[in-house]
């Protein structure tokens, strides 16, 4: 290399010479030839043409982790020339640059990332998959799908590239399937951040996204689906989403047996529909959203069950569904997946039905009979489910339990709370949970913890992990249960009868800041 000042390394003897190292089978050969390429290439960067390119791209295939990082090397120093970017991409040469992305080797991975994101590739990446050569079309979206999986890509993108969401939306009609599903993906990829989820919604793709959805080929219905659920996650997108006419198409999928991942998206795709609007949860419910679920979620693997009844918790959420989700036999579902090998599906059951028992304006007309018909049934019916929880070692299941025992007996009907009072199985585990303990073992189930409580409650100060939550809410319904009264009156009626500093609970406000906590965490949460 003394004389690389005046070689021409890209034709003649020389060029034939690196491409008889290149094609050799000996390593030491093609690393020989990998470094020059890679050398000369950092020291001058001129048009080339496939000659050049053949073995590089040859040797970015090599097995051979110091070969790799030398031939990608030498296409990004390439890649900084526009003419060379246009062969590359044509040649098919940011496949392997982009396969070489994905590799185990920490390295590689960076020098290949770093540059083509350098080399400014990304930037005619997005026109060439415009071109009307369909080779070109389906090498470049392939490319901007692998870069997009980048967060440092997508801002850099987000900068240069103000058309790539236009761009990526108009590919979903192209007339290859590929090239459909690899541009729905981008867009998911690019979803995961705000500002492209509104953007995909602004330029129109949802018109594309639900094409793709009701297609017959996996492929585009999972990349879609995948689409859907990260643009769902803006706040601001859920009522487009449901007014797009999403609703059905995703309950449909929710059925969808030969994929669990597409069951998924669509599962929580309503969820997060759910989340921000009584209009929305309202018109999924009569979209016959939770009938399928009921359906459903006894027979569906673990993961959808998870999902399934986080969606269910959410909905319950809502004072006007609660009746309604209560006739149609909810309850019945969601008692069996209590006692799940999956904590998750455990924890989200029990939120729903939590959030189903509480109401925040209760009225004599409220009816809580559909408690009463699964007090004992199916699988030992609320009765054993709220015990298991009550000793659980998990505190967070403890508090789910007690707080959930405090909502029935709110109710003011005669028979739940017969059924509790008299319950040998609740009662003596509620009395040891209202003793002062230390702490206790909390699972990360996105369940009670109150955030809000914390600063009000001097026993969960002294105690710790919600502890003082629990013996509160235990005191509380063992001040009812050894009295005479007929039912727990809401604390909202009882204000002006608790003296602050009361020994039953440091004040009317813990309460209903306890409250408003627990159902804040029975709800959506950290879903999206």
């Amino acid at each position: 290399m003394a004389d690389r000042t005046t070689t021409n390394f890209f034709t003649g003897s020389p060029l034939s010479a690196l491409t008889t190292l290149s094609f050799s089978d000996n390593v030491d050969l093609q690393r020989s030839a990998a470094l020059a390429f890679a050398e000369i290439t950092e020291k001058e960067v001129r048009p080339v043409g496939r000659d050049t390119l053949d073995p590089i791209l040859f040797l970015l295939s090599s097995h051979d982790t110091e070969v790799q990082r030398a031939a990608s090397a030498a296409l990004g120093n390439l890649a900084v020339n526009t003419d060379n970017k246009l062969i590359i991409v044509k040649l098919g040469g940011l496949e392997p640059l982009i396969r070489q992305m994905l590799s185990p080797n920490v390295e590689v991975q960076y020098d290949n990332k770093t540059k083509i994101a350098k080399s400014g590739a990304l930037v005619p990446l997005t026109r060439l998959a415009r071109s009307k050569d369909m080779r070109v079309q389906r090498n470049a979206t392939g490319a901007l799908l692998n870069m997009t999986h980048s967060g440092a890509n997508r801002k850099k993108l987000a900068q240069s590239e103000p058309k790539l969401v236009t761009s990526l939306v108009m590919l979903m009609d192209s007339s290859s399937l590929k090239v459909q599903c690899q541009a729905a993906l981008a867009l998911r990829n690019l979803a995961s951040d705000e500002k492209y989820q509104l953007e995909i919604v602004k330029a129109d793709g949802l018109t594309s996204l639900l094409r793709l959805l009701q297609s017959t080929y996996l492929p585009l219905i999972l990349s879609s689906a995948a689409c859907v659920r990260n643009v769902s996650i803006h706040p601001q997108n859920e009522s487009p989403i449901i007014e797009s006419g999403f609703l059905q198409p995703l309950i449909n999928l929710l059925s969808f047996k030969d994929n669990e991942e597409v069951q998924c998206h669509a599962i929580s795709t309503l969820r997060n529909l759910a989340a921000s609007s009584e209009k929305n949860k309202t018109a999924i419910v009569k979209a016959g959203a939770v009938q399928s679920i009921k359906e459903l979620v006894l027979e569906v693997p673990m993961n959808v069950q998870s999902e399934m009844t986080a969606c269910v918790a959410v909905l319950a959420l809502s004072d006007e569904l609660k009746g309604q989700l209560l006739e149609m036999g909810i309850c019945e579902v969601l008692i069996p997946l209590t006692n799940s090998p999956s904590t998750e599906v455990q924890g989200n059951s029990a939120a729903a039905l939590g959030n189903l028992s509480s109401k925040d304006g209760r009225s004599v007309t409220d009816d809580y009979s559909a408690f009463n018909d699964v007090w004992e049934k199916p699988d030992g019916g609320m009765h054993r489910y709220l015990h298991r929880f009550l000793v659980s070692p998990d505190a967070t299941f403890q508090h789910i339990a007690v707080w959930t025992i405090v909502q029935l007996l709110e109710s003011g009907d005669p028979q739940l709370i017969s059924n509790i009072r008299n319950s040998a199985l609740l009662i003596p585990n509620i009395r040891d949970l209202s003793i002062p303990r230390a702490m206790t073992p909390s699972s990360s189930v996105g369940t009670p913890h109150s955030q809000h409580s914390r600063s009000h409650s001097e026993q969960d100060t002294e105690t710790g992990d919600g502890q003082g939550e629990i013996q509160l809410l235990g005191r509380r319904i063992l001040e009812f249960v050894d009295g005479d009264a007929e039912g727990l009156v809401p604390s909202s009626v009882t204000a002006s009868h608790m003296q602050p500093g009361s020994s039953v609970a440091s004040s009317t406000r813990d309460h209903e800041e306890l409250r408003r906590s627990v159902r804040e965490a029975f709800g959506p949460g950290s879903h999206r």
